[in-house]
């Protein structure tokens, strides 16, 4: 039994026994909020959501092999240049369904084929504007035309 289950099962003893909750938690020095999050909306203890916690095994995860025919449809000439949004009808289409949607996008993303996949041209970065300083009246020109109020209602500067 784990820390968790063992602290839970004699809090809820003492409780059970006639002492008050905020006193249990305090005695064994856990906030009463901590312990409702320790448990699940069944009553059993949860699982544990901290990031350093171990991680769970994933019964529904994907195998190597279903990634591998994911890969491998992704990549044929005809999808080649297409999103899995188009990528999973067109298969259902044929009859073939390998995963959902976003199970494509995960293992696209998982093997860094998840960028630009059409045939058009990447798109550029486009250099930012550069500043101009003015260090006197007409050196710098533009073409705002923003109207400043002035002290006289209905005129603009």
């Amino acid at each position: 039994m784990d820390e968790r289950a063992r602290l839970l099962e004699l809090f809820d003893e003492a409780v059970a026994g006639g002492a008050a909750r905020y006193k249990v938690a305090e005695l064994i020095d856990i906030s009463e909020r901590t312990l409702k999050r320790w448990r699940d909306t069944d009553g059993r203890v949860a699982q544990d959501r901290r990031p350093e916690a171990e991680p769970v095994e994933q019964p529904h995860r994907l195998t190597q092999i279903e990634e591998v025919a994911i890969l491998s449809a992704c990549n044929q000439p005809e999808y080649r240049s297409l999103p899995p949004s188009q990528i999973v009808p067109s298969l259902a289409d044929k009859g073939v369904y390998l995963a959902s949607e976003s199970s494509f996008y995960r293992v696209l993303k998982k093997h860094q084929q998840q960028n630009h996949r059409g045939r058009m041209k990447p798109p550029r970065k486009v250099p930012e504007p550069t500043s101009f300083t003015a260090t006197g009246p007409n050196q710098v020109w533009t073409w705002d035309i923003s109207y400043c109020p002035s002290a006289v209602r209905g005129q603009h500067w």
